[in-house]
């Protein structure tokens, strides 16, 4: 491992130890960073090429941004911490994988019920990214987990790839199809991203990326 490897790995542990103290857990704190080793090693799983650590980063990050200069809600980080935590290329599936190991692991360190139920609720969300009107969480949740569609160009072509290599089992067609489904869904709504502060900043560079990739995968 090297040196900033290490310094990733600490700065994981750290902000899950901090989180989990906001989120009012009751459990010792040997427990909750046991429980948050567990998780970082999920994010760290060999076969994953996108939905990694790296993303888990980005998304806190994304939450960051979209929130600035107050600090993300407390629900919102611990729905980015477990909404890939669950990650076997099963669309939907993965995610209700997710929301569960969320219940499970938050009631474990004695997290209250309430905030339990919207973690899992908000990461149940990210199977379709579509939150109702009126869901500012869940707006917050989705605009930070497609942030990604906004990246710039060789940032965007190495997740284009690294989702690729996330579905290498699939035969090319399919993976086109697939994708393009996916992406046309997105990019069919009025907006990609529903808070203004992610519509803003995120949107017009989102849909020259997407629709670049729309091209190549019809090409």
């Amino acid at each position: 491992m090297t040196g900033a490897d290490r310094s990733r790995r600490d700065d994981l542990a750290g902000g899950w130890a901090r989180l989990l103290t906001d989120a009012g857990a009751s459990a010792p704190a040997e427990a909750v960073a046991a429980e948050g080793e567990r998780l970082r090693r999920r994010w760290a799983e060999p076969h994953r090429r996108y939905h990694d650590q790296r993303h888990l980063r980005e998304v806190l990050a994304a939450l960051d941004t979209l929130t600035t200069p107050e600090a993300p809600p407390v629900t919102a980080r611990l729905a980015a911490w477990f909404h890939d935590a669950v990650h076997d290329g099963r669309a939907g599936a993965d995610e209700e994988a997710s929301a569960v190991l969320a219940e499970q692991v938050l009631t474990g360190l004695g997290v209250p019920s309430g905030p339990v139920a919207e973690v899992a609720r908000l990461v149940r969300l990210t199977a379709v990214h579509d939150p109702a009107i009126g869901d500012p969480a869940g707006a917050l949740l989705v605009d930070a987990d497609l942030a990604i569609l906004a990246a710039p160009t060789e940032r965007y072509r190495d997740y284009v790839a690294a989702i690729r290599a996330e579905y290498a089992h699939v035969p090319d067609a399919a993976f086109a199809a697939g994708r393009a489904a996916v992406l046309d869904r997105l990019v069919g709504n009025p907006r990609l991203f529903r808070t203004d502060r992610g519509y803003a900043v995120w949107e017009t560079a989102a849909r020259t990326n997407v629709g670049a990739e729309l091209s190549r995968l019809r090409g």
